[in-house]
């Protein structure tokens, strides 16, 4: 995840906290009115703002130290040195020093009430910036529990717990955000989930994995998303493989088929199964896209080209020869297949019809499998939400649900 929105936050509460503590040390020095520092005191303290003010801040703490000598300070005083001195080490680049004597400001009896939030938000910010992830996220949490709501502090606080390795309550912490924000109707930045991805990953929850990237392909579709959805459904090795021309389906819908040997195996697979329409555009696709007819494998290319271009003119010869014997068939497995091959051919009402009419027949060996082909073929028909529709109900513990949500985002992102 970026630091650049931490670098703005820090930027901002700082410039807060100076304006803030220069109309609070001017308060002090009225007399009669509230706290305020002895004059010798008072003194250094001045030149000490000036310095900041001229963006001198290693002369700033420089200059504080002088109140090093001074016996008996007041906690008032105390909170003015600490406060000038968070700001001065900030501006010079130390963070450490910053986080110490803001969190000490923040922490005062003599903090104000109104800069208490702003304090304890600076001093986390400073403390992340000096790698000190346990006290970010506690005085972040502190901050949080005291009424604070910048949402930029929750996601620090987020970002430090998973820093600091406490990847539970990090995860916790984040869904909880991502969740509130959805509800508001604000969608997750796309930082967020890819921190809640990576959390996931970590503390491998593979179902809490697949809800992130699922989340972050619908707002942010990138092929670096797809690749990764797609390669976390079938690493498996009981990923079946009865549906891996699915898998390359879908690689092809998302703009993620990479390979010369994909483009390849994806047309045998068509062609294997009966569909010489789809192997036809899947190799033209491979043509197309450079990664076929090259190379010292130009003429299996080619003799595989030839093969599509000859089967699918041999289906074309045939087509709807079959129909009534599939209608007649005692099961819907025939209708669902010449079904899909109309689909596929670009004759979508045609053969949507006869899907349907297959999976309404029944007895089919997967059921399952007949769902989530009749809701890859209105995907690849462009009915999205009717695609939609009939792919959520695809259940099975095998991977072919988790196909299915995949084919879902899929279909309601092409239009």
């Amino acid at each position: 995840m970026s630091n650049l929105w931490i670098d703005r936050l820090m930027k901002a509460l700082l410039l807060a906290l100076g304006t803030a503590l220069l109309f609070s040390f001017a308060h002090a020095q009225e007399a009669g009115k509230g706290q305020s520092v002895r004059p010798e005191v008072g003194k250094v303290l001045q030149a000490a703002v000036d310095l900041l003010k001229a963006k001198k801040g290693k002369d700033t703490l420089a200059k504080l130290k002088e109140t090093d000598a001074i016996g008996d300070k007041t906690a008032f005083e105390t909170y003015m040195i600490e406060r000038v001195r968070g700001q001065a080490a900030a501006q010079a680049g130390d963070a450490s020093v910053a986080a110490r004597s803001l969190e000490a400001a923040a922490l005062s009896s003599s903090a104000p009430a109104g800069d208490r939030q702003t304090l304890l938000a600076a001093a986390a910010g400073q403390y992340y910036t000096a790698k000190d992830y346990a006290h970010s996220a506690d005085l972040a949490s502190r901050y949080l529990k005291d009424g604070g709501s910048d949402p930029a502090l929750r996601t620090l606080y987020v970002q430090a717990l998973y820093l600091g390795n406490n990847l539970a309550e990090a995860g916790k912490q984040l869904a909880s955000l991502i969740e509130a924000q959805e509800a508001a109707g604000k969608p997750a930045s796309e930082d967020q989930l890819q921190l809640y991805a990576s959390i996931c990953l970590k503390q491998h929850d593979t179902a809490c994995y697949t809800v992130a990237l699922e989340k972050l392909l619908m707002r942010y579709p990138k092929p670096d998303y797809w690749l990764s959805a797609i390669y976390e459904l079938t690493k498996s090795s009981s990923f079946p493989s009865r549906h891996a021309l699915d898998v390359f389906r879908l690689k092809l819908a998302t703009h993620t088929m990479r390979s010369t040997g994909e483009y390849f195996e994806a047309t045998q697979l068509a062609l294997q199964d009966g569909y010489p329409a789809e192997a036809k555009d899947i190799i033209d696709r491979g043509y197309a896209a450079g990664l076929l007819g090259t190379g010292s494998e130009a003429d299996r290319h080619r003799r595989l080209r030839d093969m599509a271009t000859k089967a699918l003119a041999e289906d074309t010869k045939t087509l709807g020869q079959d129909d009534a014997s599939a209608a007649a068939a005692k099961d819907g497995t025939v209708l669902i297949n010449t079904g899909f091959n109309y689909v596929l051919r670009g004759q979508a009402d045609k053969g949507l019809a006869m899907m349907e009419q297959g999976l309404k027949k029944g007895g089919l060996k997967r059921p399952e499998d007949g769902k989530l082909r009749l809701g890859i073929a209105l995907a690849i028909a462009g009915r999205s939400q009717a695609a939609a529709q009939i792919l959520a109900t695809v259940h099975g513990t095998d991977g072919t649900a988790e196909l299915a949500r995949l084919w879902s985002v899929a279909a309601r992102q092409s239009h």
